[in-house]
């Protein structure tokens, strides 16, 4: 617990430290023309530490104190800091490629890495693992197979339907997500083939998605 708190407390300082429109926010946040072009590729993981105001930290780090101790226990330490880290860089590396073209293309925040530990921690039972939604009563918690679904599909459909005042990186979530649920399947194979239809019915929209982006070349 304690490494949760020390993360919380490391990204509140960043934020606070760095605010939207600041010199070293700008320095700092993920931009594909610097990382691309510039090769600044600390922006990889620096902007993971980075909000836009206070509720996007707020929000970002909520979750991650909700979700982050059942995940510490089942991947331990080392696991839990690779899932974070990795999926923070994971999505902002698969933004990198679907927005490569775009040099002006920006995100920030720790949504990829939050991202990473939720779908870590659901993929170990899909099934029975509830997920509550914030002001609504426990009765309204979803299964969370259930949940992944409905967030891959919300983030697959907003990235392929952009709107000009859409301003989250839902490329980030999406890769962040991934990777969480990726690296959960190989440390507990058994698992995974125990929840295999309920991983397949959640992976369902990114399956949509590669199809999009790999065959119909939709987006890139």
């Amino acid at each position: 617990m304690n490494i949760i708190i020390l993360i919380i407390a490391i990204t509140c300082i960043a934020s606070f430290a760095a605010p939207a429109g600041s010199p070293n926010f700008e320095k700092f946040k993920f931009n594909v023309g610097a990382v691309k072009y510039s090769k600044e590729y600390v922006r990889l993981l620096s902007a993971g530490f980075l909000h836009a105001d206070f509720i996007h930290l707020a929000l970002n780090m909520y979750v991650l104190y909700m979700f982050g101790p059942y995940v510490l226990e089942a991947f331990g330490l080392v696991g839990f800091l690779l899932i974070y880290i990795g999926s923070i860089l994971v999505g902002n590396l698969f933004s990198l490629l679907i927005y490569k073209n775009q040099g002006w293309y920006s995100a920030i925040g720790a949504s990829g890495g939050v991202a990473g530990i939720i779908f870590a921690g659901v993929s170990l039972d899909p099934n029975v693992i509830r997920i509550g939604i914030i002001f609504l009563p426990s009765d309204f918690a979803l299964p969370g197979y259930i949940f992944g679904l409905l967030y891959f599909g919300y983030s697959v459909y907003s990235m392929l339907n952009p709107r000009s005042n859409d301003n989250i990186g839902h490329a980030a979530h999406l890769g962040g997500a991934f990777f969480g649920l990726v690296y959960s399947v190989a440390i507990f194979p058994q698992l995974a083939m125990d929840n295999a239809l309920y991983l397949f019915i959640m992976s369902l929209p990114l399956l949509y998605l590669a199809f999009e982006i790999f065959v119909r070349k939709k987006i890139g």
